[in-house]
């Protein structure tokens, strides 16, 4: 396994606790949209303390990109990367990921899940191929939805938002249920592309078997 060390290029402030990294690209070095690679930070006791972290920028971009969720009261490598500032320098390592893109289909994401699908997303959009794909972002309130605007230009009505904590008029309030599944759901759609906390993950899983969705039409990061 090859270690790269490079420079943060630039840190954008997405949401209250999401931050975009864009960073060096070594040269030579190819993923396909969807995949991910192992970061640390590159100061003296966090080298070998890394992480999976998605690409969220395009193969051919001449940099690396990835949305990072803090978690501060984990006290671990993502806090320790929001404490970085620009000219300072993270690990990466060799690139995997098993969510790619096999043809159109629904998309469902839960809070930070949502970052193999961007890259996938602006993949499909940089050659006018989003056709009938569609996105379901599950998060708590209105506050936590990752690139919001991007995923509206991209997909308009395509882009569902479902919250479980804020009740507004413009998206639904709740979690992904049967019912709520059965809207985006038919005999069109192939694929169904999964990404988010291992409990919503089981939950979304367990009512996608109630609608007769085989197991080998959903894929999924596994590690």
């Amino acid at each position: 396994m090859k270690n790269h060390v490079v420079k943060i290029k630039s840190i954008k402030k997405l949401t209250h606790d999401v931050k975009q990294f864009t960073t060096e690209k070594p040269a030579g070095y190819n993923f396909k949209p969807g995949q991910a690679t192992s970061i640390s930070v590159n100061k003296k006791g966090w080298k070998d303390e890394d992480r999976p972290f998605t690409f969220t920028n395009l193969p051919d971009d001449d940099f690396l990109q990835f949305v990072i969720k803090v978690y501060a009261e984990h006290k671990g490598v993502t806090n320790e990367i929001n404490k970085l500032k620009e000219g300072e320098e993270l690990i990466i390592r060799d690139v995997f990921g098993s969510i790619t893109y096999k043809g159109e289909g629904l998309f469902i994401a839960g809070g930070a899940g949502i970052t193999p699908f961007i890259s996938i997303f602006k993949h499909l959009d940089s050659k006018n191929e989003i056709g009938n794909n569609k996105l379901i972002f599950a998060n708590k309130t209105v506050k936590d939805i990752i690139l919001k605007d991007e995923f509206d230009n991209m997909l308009a009505d395509s882009f569902i938002n479902i919250l479980s904590d804020d009740k507004t008029n413009e998206y639904a309030n709740g979690f992904i249920t049967e019912d709520f599944l059965k809207n985006y759901i038919n005999n069109s759609v192939n694929y169904i592309y999964l990404c988010g906390p291992p409990g919503m993950m089981k939950a979304v899983k367990k009512e996608l078997k109630k609608l007769g969705i085989k197991k080998k039409a959903i894929i999924e990061e596994t590690y």
